[in-house]
């Protein structure tokens, strides 16, 4: 027998010559061309995914070193602000700014402003006709900020309120005594 460019597996062959054949078992099918590529055996490919994924972790690494310079935190308002109270404005009614947390009072002895977070867990309070509520945990503010039901430990803080022409300029981040006002 002579045999060029075979495999025998599992069969005999006596008298024959083929060129180009393999042989399994007993199906005879056409060798791979010499152009065809190797197939990749299993450890190689697994090795490679590990190095691709140790690079493209370390390529995500990077991109996220190159973020840190610049803070990911949207500016804020000035907590000082201007403001005009409406001419209808009642005496002892609060007048709240659109975007703010202190509510504006108005009466004989003045003007001033009482901030309108909870001190409890820092919800915003609402203005009712008895002073402020909590929505959160229903903690009860008299009209000058005094505690009248906890769960709040303390007072909601007076902020400080100064005339300047026909508006008035708050300051949401200095606190100032209970009963200080403003002449209006």
């Amino acid at each position: 027998m002579t045999t060029t460019g075979m495999t025998t597996t599992g069969m005999t062959t006596t008298g024959m010559t083929t060129t180009g054949m393999t042989t399994t078992g007993t199906t005879t099918t056409p060798a791979g061309s010499r152009l065809d590529p190797e197939p990749v055996p299993r450890r190689d490919f697994l090795g490679l995914a590990a190095l691709w994924s140790a690079g493209a972790a370390l390529i995500f690494a990077g991109l996220g070193i190159l973020r840190l310079p610049k803070a990911a935190v949207l500016s804020s308002p000035s907590k000082k602000f201007r403001v005009t109270l409406p001419d209808s404005l009642a005496a002892g009614q609060a007048f709240v700014p659109p975007g703010r947390t202190v509510a504006l009072f108005k009466d004989d002895g003045g003007v001033y402003a009482i901030s309108t977070i909870c001190t409890h867990l820092g919800c915003i309070v609402k203005s009712t006709r008895e002073g402020f509520e909590c929505p959160c945990h229903g903690s009860r503010f008299t009209p000058e900020g005094a505690v009248t039901k906890g769960p709040a430990p303390t007072a909601l803080p007076w902020r400080k309120v100064t005339h300047s022409g026909g508006s008035y300029v708050v300051d949401e981040d200095e606190t100032v005594p209970v009963g200080t006002k403003v002449k209006a």
